[in-house]
C-alpha cells in the first residue's frame, strides 16, 4: 500500500511539472504576442504621423508642432509612452522600415528595444544584418548593443576579399573577424598575462567567447594533443563549427604575429587534416589570435593565399566606435 502511495505521488508530481511547463510556455507565447502587437502598433503610429506631416509639409516647423500637440492630447494614456521623444522614435521606426508590414514581418524574437537600437544604424546593409542575426540568434538587447558598439558587422567585412567561395571551399566570410574584441576578459587577466593565463581566462568566459566568435561554434578541447610517431604537439583551443562543418584550431599569442607562428599553425592544420578530420568534415581552419600583426608580413606570407589559415588581432578593451572605425580605415580594411 505504501509503495502504491509513493508511486501515485511521483505520478502526480510529474503531472504537476508538465502543467507548470505548459503554463510557462503559454505565458511566454502571450508575452511574445503582446510584444509583436505593440511593435506593430508603434510602426503604424509612426506611419500615421509621417502621413500627416507630408500633408502639412509646406508649413515650416509643422512636424515639431504636430508631435508636441499629439503628446499633449495623448498624455492621459500615461507612462510616458507618447512623449515627444517616443513619438519621434515611432516616426523614425516607420521611416527606417517603411515595408515592415509587407516585406519584413515583425520578428517576435525582437523587442521594441531591439528595434530602437537597430534603427539608429545608418548603414542599410549593417542594419539588415543586425536585424537578421539578432532575430535568428536570439540576441539579448545587451548583446545586440555590445555588438553594434564594437562594429561586429564591420569587423566581419574586414576579412572579406570580395570573392565568393568556390565549390569545395569553406566560406568563412560570415565568421572570421579582425579584430576580435575580448573586453569581457579584462577583469580576469593580470596586466602582463601569459598565453596560458589568457587561455584560462577564455575558458572561464567561454560562453561570451563563443558569442564573440560567431554562430555555430562548439567547444571541443583546450591543449588538444596531437601526436606523431616521435613527438606530441598541443593546440591551445579547438572548436567545431556545425554550420561550416569543420574544426577550427586557435593558437593564442600575446605578442605580435611572427613567421614562426604562421609556420606552426600551418603544421597544426596539416596534421589535423591527416590525423583527426573525418571524411564528412570540411577542411580544417587555423586561426592565430595575436596581440598585433604586420599586414605587410601577412601579405607576403602563406596567409595571403591560404583558404585555411587566418591571423586576427584581439583587443582586451572595448574601443569606442570611432576608435575601431579609425583602426579599420587605417589598415585599409574598411572605408
Amino acid at each position: 500500500m505504501k509503495k502504491r502511495a509513493i508511486s501515485n505521488e511521483k505520478s502526480i508530481a510529474l503531472i504537476a511539472a508538465d502543467i507548470h511547463q505548459l503554463l510557462s510556455e503559454a505565458r511566454k507565447q502571450v508575452c511574445q504576442s503582446i510584444n509583436t502587437s505593440m511593435v506593430t502598433a508603434y510602426w503604424r503610429i509612426g506611419r500615421r504621423i509621417v502621413e500627416e506631416e507630408q500633408q502639412g509639409k509646406a508649413r515650416a516647423g509643422y512636424g515639431q508642432y504636430l508631435l508636441e500637440q499629439l503628446s499633449t492630447c495623448l498624455a492621459s494614456e500615461g507612462n510616458g509612452t507618447f512623449s515627444v521623444a517616443n513619438l519621434k522614435n515611432f516616426r523614425q521606426f516607420y521611416l527606417v522600415f517603411p515595408d515592415l508590414d509587407i516585406g519584413n514581418a515583425v520578428r517576435y524574437q525582437l523587442s521594441w528595444t531591439h528595434y530602437r537600437l537597430i534603427m539608429r544604424i545608418s548603414n542599410p546593409e549593417a542594419r539588415m544584418y543586425y536585424l537578421s542575426e539578432a532575430s535568428s540568434q536570439f540576441w539579448s538587447t545587451r548583446l545586440l548593443e555590445r555588438n553594434i558598439n564594437s562594429l561586429y558587422y564591420e569587423r566581419l567585412l574586414s576579412t572579406r576579399t570580395g570573392a565568393a567561395a568556390v565549390k569545395g571551399e569553406v566560406d568563412t566570410s560570415r565568421f572570421i573577424k579582425d579584430p576580435y574584441v575580448l573586453e569581457f576578459l579584462g577583469a580576469d587577466l593580470p596586466p602582463e598575462a601569459s598565453e596560458s593565463e589568457l587561455e584560462t581566462a577564455i575558458i572561464g568566459k567561454l560562453q561570451l567567447f563563443l558569442l564573440e566568435m560567431g554562430k555555430g561554434f562548439a567547444f571541443v578541447s583546450r591543449q588538444y594533443r596531437i601526436s606523431t610517431e616521435t613527438r606530441h604537439f598541443y593546440i591551445d583551443l579547438v572548436f567545431y563549427n556545425y554550420i561550416l562543418k569543420c574544426f577550427i584550431l586557435i593558437d593564442l599569442k600575446i605578442t605580435a604575429l611572427s613567421h614562426q607562428d604562421i609556420g606552426q599553425m600551418d603544421m597544426y592544420v596539416r596534421m589535423f587534416e591527416d590525423l583527426v578530420k573525418g571524411t564528412g568534415d570540411s577542411p580544417t581552419l587555423g586561426m592565430i589570435l595575436c596581440a598585433d600583426k604586420d599586414n605587410t608580413m601577412v601579405k607576403y606570407s602563406i596567409l595571403e593565399e591560404s583558404k585555411q589559415l587566418f591571423a586576427s588581432k584581439y583587443s582586451l578593451v572595448l574601443p569606442t566606435e570611432d576608435e575601431l572605425r579609425a583602426r579599420l580605415q587605417r589598415e585599409g580594411l574598411f572605408n
